[in-house]
Formats: C-alpha cells, sequence, structure tokens
C-alpha cells in the first residue's frame, strides 16, 4: 500500500509540475502544493560512513526533489543486514548496504533464510576494510590474528560475510580467533586499553575510526597477501583492489595496496516504483555535487563507478536513467 501511495503521489506531483503549479492568481497555497511523498533511508548506526551519508542523500532528495514533494528520512539501523529485511518487509524504500552482504542476501546463501529481492540503485564509495593493530602488540601479519582477541565490528551488522572470505584466503577461520564485537570508534577504544590485539575497521577514505587511533598511538596495518588477495578478486565480484594513499593517516608514509571487501551501495526492492526509482536516481546524480558538499563519500558518484557491478541486479528505473544518459555498460 506504500508503494502504490508513492506512485500515486509522484503522478500527482509530476502532473503538477508539468501544469506549471496550477498557479492562477488567488490559488490557495493547499491546492498548489505538491503531494507529500515519505520515504525512509536506512543507514546504519551514527558514527559511521553509512549514517552520515544516508543523512547527505536524503538531504539531497529532499533539496532537489521539490517538485515531487519529498519528504525523506535517514533512519538510523543497525547496518546492512537490518536494512535488507526491513525494505524486504516494506518498512524502508531505500537503503545503504554494504555490496558483499547484498550479494549473498540475493542469493539466499552463507546464513540468509530466503533469496531477498534487492536491487542496485547506484554503487557508491568503495569500503576499504582492513585489520589494524598496535605497533607494539606482536600483529604485523594476517597468520599473527591466530589466537587472538579480535575486533569484527557490530553484531548483526554483516561484517562477516566478507570477513570470513577474507581470513578463509589466508587458511584462517573464525574458530582461530576470539571475536571482539564493537562499533568502529569503539574499536579504537579495544586497541586503546589493550582488549583487541588487532581491530577490522573500514570505509570511505579517509575512515573516522582510523585518524583516530592513528592520532592517539603507532599502529600496523596488516597486509593482505597478494595471492589470497588476487584469490578474492577472482572468485567474487564485491571485492577488488584498492589503495589508501601514502599519508592518508598519521604515521602512514607509504601507499597500503589493499581491498575493496564490498562498496557502499544503495538499493532497494525489485518491485519498487520505476518511476520512483527513476527519479531518485536521476536526482542524486545530477546533484552529487550537493552530496559532495555535505560528504567527500559523494565524488563516487561518477559515471565510471555508479553502475560498476558487485554482484546485485541494478533496478530496471535506475537502468533507463543510465541509459538515456549513455553510461550504462
Amino acid at each position: 500500500m506504500r508503494r502504490v501511495g508513492f506512485l500515486v503521489a509522484l503522478m500527482v506531483s509530476a502532473l503538477f509540475v508539468a501544469c506549471g503549479g496550477g498557479g492562477g492568481d488567488g490559488d490557495d497555497a493547499s491546492e498548489s502544493a505538491p503531494s507529500r511523498v515519505f520515504l525512509s533511508l536506512g543507514t546504519a548506526p551514527p558514527g559511521g560512513t553509512f549514517f552520515v551519508f544516508g543523512s547527505a542523500l536524503a538531504e539531497t532528495m529532499n533539496e532537489f526533489g521539490g517538485g515531487f514533494g519529498w519528504n525523506t528520512t535517514a533512519e538510523a539501523t543497525s547496518g546492512s543486514q537490518e536494512n535488507i529485511r526491513r525494505l524486504d518487509s516494506g518498512e524502508l524504500d531505500f537503503a545503504l548496504s554494504n555490496a558483499a552482504i547484498t550479494y549473498f542476501a540475493v542469493r539466499g546463501t552463507e546464513g540468509w533464510e530466503k533469496a531477498y529481492q534487492m536491487r542496485t540503485v547506484m554503487t557508491l564509495a568503495p569500503n576499504v576494510a582492513l585489520w589494524i593493530s598496535p605497533a607494539d602488540s606482536g600483529v604485523e601479519t594476517m597468520a599473527d590474528l591466530r589466537g587472538q582477541r579480535v575486533g569484527v565490528g557490530v553484531a548483526g551488522a554483516g561484517f562477516e560475510y566478507f570477513i570470513r572470505p577474507l581470513l578463509g584466503a589466508h587458511g584462517i577461520t573464525y574458530d582461530d580467533i576470539t571475536p571482539l564485537n564493537a562499533t568502529q570508534s569503539g574499536a579504537v577504544d579495544l586497541l586503546a586499553d589493550g582488549s583487541a590485539a588487532a581491530v577490522f575497521v573500514g570505509g570511505a577514505i579517509p575512515n573516522p575510526a582510523i585518524t583516530q587511533a592513528s592520532a592517539s598511538q603507532e599502529i600496523n596495518f596488516i597486509p593482505f597477501d597478494e595471492t589470497a588477495k588476487q584469490q578474492l578478486i577472482d572468485e567474487y565480484l564485491f571485492f577488488r583492489p584498492a589503495t589508501i594513499p601514502a599519508e592518508t593517516y598519521r604515521g602512514q608514509t607509504e601507499p597500503f595496496n589493499g581491498l575493496d571487501v564490498g562498496s557502499m551501495h544503495l538499493i532497494t526492492m525489485a518491485n519498487a516504483d520505476e518511476e520512483l526509482v527513476y527519479t531518485v536516481t536521476k536526482t542524486l546524480y545530477e546533484n552529487s555535487a550537493s552530496v559532495v558538499e555535505k560528504h567527500g563519500a559523494g565524488r563516487a558518484i561518477v559515471a565510471a563507478n555508479v553502475v560498476r557491478d558487485s554482484g546485485t541486479e541494478f533496478h530496471p528505473g535506475a537502468i533507463r536513467f543510465y541509459q538515456e544518459i549513455g553510461i550504462w555498460p
């Protein structure tokens, strides 16, 4: 019913815009205003990139979607897994997700109880993630993680969907470590008080958690084995090479050749209204400069990136816009 309501409101708003807003002298404001379209956009817990960037997307949609009467709310959630389930139940209209988590959700594998009918609207910023450790911890390689207390992200957020393949490619399992759950800022605290020998953190570059950790102590960036890295890239669409430029973080004098472990992407349901998805895609793409003003991760809204395949089909509404502007591969 929500989706039918959105379609009706969108059609009424589009008609209003096409007719010049009604607008003869003496018209009541209530008669000329477009119908309100209430949209919800799932993000993640406050403190991470998803929450701030999701808010930037919602603000841009509201700012430039005035002709359609959009009222978009960025909702704090526990992250990708909750977002996918709430999209499926109709509680959300759009959401941010990690491409690795969506990859398994749409296939109904790796613990998902069914195949969720998610579709990509646009591929966004890379999630450049890695393990970091205090310089005096003795943990300098992936093999050194064995037997250690290791931060692995927020419980229920779905980090295991890319952490398990990462560990597996290096011959390590979850049973070889003692996993600790914490937010990214909480992970920094685990390092600071010695509760963890290493923590897994990442997101768009620069990442606030790594900036915080490197500002308070000397840290190691634990490298991935090159053979294991290539194996992951060959096996999964969501893994790809990514480099953290030198001097991004305090004490990081050399580039770090790491991995995008699953880009952030904007998703919706397969049965979401095509016209709505088309218009949202168009609005965000054409007003990407406004997104960048609110969060630097908006720089990923460019032709070469938004249509990149990370393993989840694109929604027909998004495809139609990308075809119109000539960037659909």
